[in-house]
């Protein structure tokens, strides 16, 4: 069975009345806030009613009824369940709405990305530039008439592949070759590529924002990335110095852009899994977990009691192996190579092949299915997981601890060095082990139970000096804490079949919104998706931890010395392709 689904514990109406309304739509749930009163709303939701973590925002174009909706999830970081609120627009150009940046600071990237890919713009919002696509490009992509190049159908399967059958390559229609759409009159002998005065403006206000400029010392601009090996990936960061001390930060990202969100909702909702698995690659399992959760709320569907069981397993085994590699990573990125990290991958290749196993796949394991999972674990390969778990990677994380925790260099490039303290935290909407490691129990598992983890005896793992050591160590707590769990998972696991449902190629999922989440190794790993009761979703929405973790770069660094970069950097755990989507 799953855990019992969240519920509105706030009358807005009643504190609001006049300009908060309850959502009634079918299937929708929450409240509408007028525009004109948004940010007071908002404050209120935050200081009165005590919803001090800004989860996710999202946007939603209705084209049929002309307007534009903004989608709010606030939650207490004392756990319990969420607060959804919304407000709308006239789908007129400009679409204006109020920013929530001075009440959430967590709201920048998402408003960003919001304004870049719906063109909805946030009024009083700082730094109101494109994330994900580049300066100078044509349209909003993930609005209903936008048409991107080569369009077909709104949605697949494509007629032209199914049941006509004539397949044709999209780039062949281009003269130039090439899968883009160019402006109306593009001349390319005529090109003039855009510049970054935007980035660089923004870069330099902030840097003012330090109170730097009475000094009127020399800085000097870096950009590191986005081929560069401390970026863990194409990530570009403009920084601005003084001496050696970072003053002012941007990151710049959106170069593995191929939006996500625009896929998933061209395909039915079966057909969205695999794609699921490229968001964190190194946790798949992690990331159909969260997608199924999200669509049997939507669906209202049980989950198979068994299936529930091997869920847990292959998430918890997917986050020991993420936080083993960040360990090994993190020696690599402070300057000693190989050894550790390599120590790291002998034991996450041990549970890839447990992956291997049962989804016929070590990476892109596309095994969730609705209702359960696709197969089953055999005999064989559930001995292999108790060998693990009561053996080996116990034994495991116990050598690489005596390996590496004493080292005097770790000691000391780590410890000190503050990364966030829990109120910075909180603010920028950072969740995961960072906000674990800065004080706040905040853990979805114990916070807003989902699954059966309610079942499961075990600790939110917390430290409090919210420094890098503490960041690092609490990898190891939570390795830890996940073979308690996995210990009582395999020993609880009934017999029974893996799915509730029969197998099948297409679902009917009932008109509504969900948003569902799981605390995935890098943070809360959330999808947002509104059905219309056809065979894909109307809107799908990631609300990806890499991504949103990032807006607290910036905070993190200022006034470090940029030797301590990589590592800081490295201490948020991003993965490029859950950033960028």
């Amino acid at each position: 069975m799953t855990a019992p689904a969240s519920t509105q514990t706030v009358d807005l109406v009643a504190r609001f009345p006049g300009f908060v309304t309850a959502d009634e739509r079918p299937g929708n749930s929450g409240f509408i806030v007028k525009k004109e009163n948004l940010v007071e709303v908002a404050t209120a939701i935050r200081d009165e009613f005590g919803f001090d973590l800004l989860s996710n925002v999202t946007g939603v174009d209705y084209i049929a009824e002309n307007k534009m909706e903004v989608v709010y999830h606030a939650f207490r970081t004392t756990g319990g369940p969420g607060l959804v609120f919304k407000v709308q627009a006239e789908r007129s150009d400009p679409v204006e709405i109020p920013s929530l940046y001075d009440v959430w600071t967590g709201a920048d990237f998402q408003e960003r990305e919001i304004w870049d890919l719906l063109g909805v713009r946030f009024t009083g919002h700082p730094d109101l530039r494109r994330i994900l696509m580049w300066e100078g490009f044509e349209g909003h992509p993930l609005r209903k008439d936008y048409k991107e190049a080569f369009f077909e159908e709104d949605v697949k399967p494509f007629k032209s592949r199914w049941p006509e059958g004539n397949h044709s390559y999209a780039e062949f229609k281009n003269p130039y070759r090439d899968n883009i759409k160019l402006p109306e009159g593009f001349d390319p002998d005529n090109y003039a590529p855009q510049n970054e005065d935007a980035l660089y403006f923004s870069l330099e206000r902030s840097t003012m924002d330090q109170g730097e400029r009475a000094l009127n010392t020399e800085h000097v601009v870096v950009n590191m990335g986005p081929h560069h090996p401390s970026t863990h990936g194409v990530l570009r960061v403009a920084v601005t110095l003084d001496g050696e001390t970072v003053i002012g930060l941007k990151p710049v990202m959106g170069y593995l852009h191929r939006n996500h969100d625009k896929i998933g909702e061209r395909n039915t909702y079966l057909q969205i899994m695999p794609y699921t698995d490229r968001l964190d690659y190194f946790n798949s399992m992690a990331n159909n977990f969260g997608y199924a959760t999200t669509v049997e709320k939507l669906m209202k569907i049980p989950v198979a009691e068994r299936a529930e069981y091997i869920r847990v397993i292959m998430a918890e085994l997917s986050r020991i192996q993420n936080h083993l590699i960040f360990i090994g990573m993190l020696i690599n990125d402070l300057g000693s190579m190989f050894t550790p990290s390599l120590y790291a991958f002998e034991e996450r290749e041990l549970i890839l092949d447990i992956f291997e196993a049962v989804s016929g796949a070590r990476m892109m394991c596309n095994y969730f299915r609705f209702g359960g999972v696709v197969r089953d674990i055999p005999e064989d390969v559930l001995q292999k997981i108790k060998d693990l778990v009561h053996d080996r990677l116990p034994a495991k994380t116990d050598e690489m601890e005596r390996l590496l925790n004493e080292n005097e260099i770790l000691i000391a490039r780590l410890t000190g060095i503050k990364v966030l303290d829990a109120e910075q935290a909180i603010r920028h909407s950072v969740t995961g082990p960072c906000l674990r490691a800065a004080g706040v129990p905040y853990d979805l598992r114990r916070a807003d139970p989902y699954s059966v983890y309610d079942r499961f005896d075990f600790d939110v793992a917390v430290r409090y000096n919210g420094d890098m050591m503490d960041n690092y160590l609490i990898r190891f707590d939570e390795i830890r804490q996940s073979l308690r769990i996995l210990e009582q998972a395999l020993k609880q696991m009934p017999e029974g079949p893996i799915n509730s449902q029969k197998p099948q190629y297409q679902v009917r999922v009932p008109a509504g919104e969900a948003y569902g989440r799981v605390e995935s190794p890098k943070g809360e790993l959330g999808f947002y998706v509104v059905s219309n009761g056809k065979p894909n979703p109307y809107r799908y929405h990631v609300r990806a931890p890499s991504f949103i973790n990032l807006t607290a770069l910036e905070t993190m660094c200022i006034g470090t010395k940029i030797a301590d970069f990589v590592a800081l950097l490295a201490m948020l755990d991003i993965v490029m392709g859950e950033v960028d989507r």
